[in-house]
């Protein structure tokens, strides 16, 4: 069965609080990248924000395809789409709220920080996620 909106939203939501966050860890304390800093929560924070919006797009889109469902190379693009929006929000445009400022993070950081939270997220989602909620896939995704 094909997600549901309500169900993409409760997947997204749980994966990055549990699989991001752990990813993140390593950024956040300075082991990858130097100084430890909080700037990589506040990073995926706003992609699980943007994320939500966006899920209603992809949603809407889906709707298109003959067998209504989101194959892995549109989730790959839709990660890309997502980093540049979130880096450009973060970087050039300056838009997002006072907890990131334009010069607190370099490109390289974002990029490695972003690829490895979005690959955990979607291999856990591939794996992991069908492994802890079989059913999840025939209520359209719910877990809950």
């Amino acid at each position: 069965m094909t997600p549901t909106l309500f169900g993409r939203w409760q997947t997204r939501l749980l994966l990055l609080s549990t699989v991001g966050v752990l990813v993140s860890l390593p950024f956040a304390t300075g082991l990858i990248y130097g100084s430890p800093d909080s700037i990589y929560f506040w990073i995926l924070g706003y992609v699980a924000i943007f994320g939500l919006g966006w899920d209603v797009l992809y949603n809407y889109l889906q709707k298109f395809r003959w067998d209504r469902d989101w194959p892995a190379a549109y989730q790959l693009l839709a990660g890309i789409w997502e980093l540049v929006f979130v880096f450009c929000g973060v970087k050039i445009f300056g838009f997002l709220p006072a907890p990131i400022p334009k010069d607190s993070i370099d490109l390289d950081a974002f990029v490695l920080h972003y690829s490895v939270v979005w690959l955990s997220v979607f291999i856990a989602s591939q794996s992991i996620m069908r492994i802890l909620f079989p059913r999840s896939r025939f209520r359209g995704g719910q877990w809950l």
